[in-house]
């Protein structure tokens, strides 16, 4: 059973040029103890996807007007505000990705800490204070007792986002949403963070949603994937099966851009391969596939006809027209 269930949602943004659907009828789940990577190009709505989990859409000017959001059999979407306080960071958490604007400056990374914990459990600041300590020891902090007491322009990248990941985990939340945790981060320590994510989620069973634009991210960390375009979940499945057998010209493409550092027989420079032109605006979407105008396969029903999904084994499906001709001959 999913600890989470997102399905069907939709929010619409009020913009000058008109309304613009961010997510189009969102659906995804994941269940306790496993990842699921969303993976797509900047604006596709990964994070908004997030936000709504959250229950943190700016309204105005965004709206979820219609879908469910299912946490352990509860609808967050109908949930009130002072709810989703109790529920954000004890049942969910969220790393989000730049922590350096998710901190706050005037106060020690051990008080932002213990901050949550005072919240959420309702403990003395002595006690608070000591497991904020502890937090920071566990995600690999050296010297936890001083790094406590530091204040989050005297941290380093790497640090920050540890703290975050501590804040994020300290009261114990069944799910975690990591919004590319590892932006702007060397890859060593991207390395760093990813083991220190699958280490905490062997010891506690907690569910993570990872979004992310690398593929190789996906490879590595995820057990089910979901590919976003344009606001809508276009092909979905277990990593391997996503990974080893594409069925969407979009996902192809992704794996396509990843480089390959094989030598080549010939001896010949391979051009890294790129997905031809961009994501549309939002609010000049029209009838049909929004991943038409940069598909190789377009054909003119691709213009008037949006895909559904077409399933090719019971955990993997995609939406394409190409892919419904082909299932139905």
């Amino acid at each position: 059973m999913p600890l989470l269930e997102v399905k069907d949602i939709v929010v619409d943004f009020a913009t000058r040029a008109g309304v613009a659907r961010v997510l189009d009828h969102v659906s995804l789940s994941v269940a306790s103890g496993k990842t699921l990577g969303i993976v797509g190009e900047s604006g596709c709505g990964k994070s908004m996807t997030a936000l709504s989990i959250m229950g943190l859409v700016p309204s105005p000017p965004g709206e979820v007007t219609s879908g469910a959001i299912t946490l352990l059999g509860e609808n967050l979407i109908e949930a009130d505000e002072a709810r989703m306080r109790k529920i954000r960071g004890k049942e969910v958490s969220m790393i989000f990705q730049e922590p350096m604007t998710s901190l706050n400056p005037v106060f020690t990374v051990g008080e932002q800490i213990a901050e949550s914990l005072r919240l959420h459990e309702e403990i003395s600041s002595a006690m608070a204070w000591n497991k904020a300590v502890d937090m920071i020891r566990a995600v690999g902090i050296p010297e936890p007792e001083v790094r406590a007491k530091n204040y989050p322009h005297q941290l380093s990248g790497g640090m920050r986002q540890r703290v975050m990941i501590a804040m994020a985990l300290a009261c114990g939340p069944k799910l975690l949403i990591a919004d590319e945790p590892t932006t702007a981060l060397d890859v060593t320590v991207q390395a760093q963070i990813f083991d220190l994510l699958i280490e905490l989620q062997d010891q506690s069973n907690t569910a993570i949603i990872l979004i992310t634009h690398d593929m190789g991210v996906i490879a590595k960390m995820s057990d089910y994937v979901a590919v976003m375009y344009a606001g809508r979940v276009i092909e979905t499945g277990k990593t391997e099966e996503i990974l080893s057998s594409p069925q969407h010209p979009y996902t192809k493409g992704l794996i396509a851009c990843v480089p390959h550092l094989e030598i080549n027989p010939s001896d010949e420079r391979q051009p890294l391969m790129e997905i031809p032109g961009v994501v549309p605006p939002l609010t000049q979407l029209g009838k049909g596939c929004a991943f038409a105008p940069r598909c190789a396969q377009r054909t003119v029903a691709c213009d008037s006809n949006k895909p559904v999904m077409v399933p090719f084994s019971p955990t993997h499906e995609a939406a394409c027209l190409e892919l419904v001709n082909k299932v139905m001959s």
